[in-house]
């Protein structure tokens, strides 16, 4: 099969995946990112990067942000926030960055693909996306995928990111010429 074919899937599966997105729990999360007091995101492997991506945007959009690791992350205060990318729910790290986040008063979504996974439990906003993990112990929903472990979730959870970001533009009357005023200029 030809590249471009494997494109055409990939992205024919994701249409199919979006279908299981739930707009109740988005509106949460935005509501959740609209009162947190700071911001922090976190995620291990691919689920880490394209939250960075998230990240980034959101501190386009005015968010006073974090990721989870950097020097500069400050403390944490009641009100925060943490957002968590884990597609099992159950990657060590993060599960111990939930608890130690919910015993500090800090609010926590999770964007995972398994609803009952030991963060989704600990969270007070869960974002239920469809995907396909050898690691997936409870799965959500009943999809195949052609791609390799994680991907097709990943992929979902990068538009998903945007998909937010495009609402939370309307909601605040941003546009890109107003985020790009927050863009980084010391690159």
């Amino acid at each position: 099969m030809s590249i471009r074919n494997f494109t055409q899937q990939i992205i024919s599966e994701l249409m199919h995946n979006s279908q299981y997105i739930e707009d109740a729990e988005l509106d949460e999360i935005i509501k959740s990112i609209r009162q947190a007091k700071h911001i922090f995101l976190a995620g291990a492997g691919r689920s880490g990067i394209g939250v960075q991506g998230f990240a980034n945007r959101l501190m386009h959009l005015g968010f006073d942000i974090s990721l989870v690791g950097e020097i500069s992350s400050p403390h944490t205060k009641a009100g925060d926030l943490l957002i968590i990318a884990s597609g099992s729910g159950e990657t060590g790290s993060l599960v111990a960055l939930a608890t130690k986040a919910k015993a500090a008063k800090v609010n926590l979504a999770v964007i995972t693909m398994d609803r009952t996974s030991t963060i989704a439990r600990q969270a007070d906003t869960v974002v239920m996306l469809p995907g396909v993990s050898p690691k997936l112990k409870h799965q959500g929903v009943d999809i195949t995928s052609i791609q390799p472990m994680g991907s097709a979730f990943e992929q979902l959870c990068f538009l998903v990111y945007d998909a937010i970001v495009l609402a939370l533009m309307d909601e605040l009357g941003e546009t890109s010429a107003t985020m790009f005023e927050r863009h980084a200029d010391l690159e």
